[in-house]
C-alpha cells in the first residue's frame, strides 16, 4: 500500500522489543523485513539496497532493460535509481560507475 515509513517504524519498534526479549530469530526476521522494504537511506550520500543492486548490475554491463527484468521492476524504476546513484557517487557514466565499483571502492550502503 506504499506506506513504507509506517512499516519501517513498526518493524524498528518490533526489532527493539525482540532484542530486549533476547529472541534472535525474531530479531533476524525483523531485520530482513526492514532490508526488504527499503525506504530512505540512512545518510544523504548512502545508497539504498535497491540503488546498490541496480549499480552492481549496471557495473556488470547489463542494460537498463536487463536490470529491470532481473529485479522485477520497470525500466523507469531502474532509470530513476541509476540517476540517484550517479548523483550520490559523483559519477557521470556507466563507465565511471563500473570503474568505481571495480577499483575496490564499493558504493556506500
Amino acid at each position: 500500500m506504499k506506506r513504507r515509513r509506517e512499516a519501517r517504524e513498526a518493524l524498528e519498534a518490533a526489532l527493539e522489543i525482540f532484542d530486549a526479549l533476547g529472541t534472535p530469530l525474531w530479531a533476524a526476521q525483523a531485520r530482513e523485513a526492514l532490508a526488504r522494504i527499503g525506504g530512505r537511506a540512512p545518510g544523504r550520500d548512502a545508497l539504498t539496497p535497491t540503488e546498490h543492486r541496480v549499480a552492481a548490475l549496471v557495473a556488470e554491463g547489463r542494460t537498463n532493460r536487463a536490470v529491470a527484468t532481473e529485479l522485477f521492476v520497470t525500466v523507469r524504476t531502474v532509470e530513476s535509481n541509476l540517476t540517484r546513484v550517479y548523483a550520490k557517487l559523483g559519477v557521470r557514466s556507466r563507465t565511471e560507475l563500473a570503474r568505481r565499483l571495480t577499483n575496490g571502492s564499493p558504493p556506500p550502503r
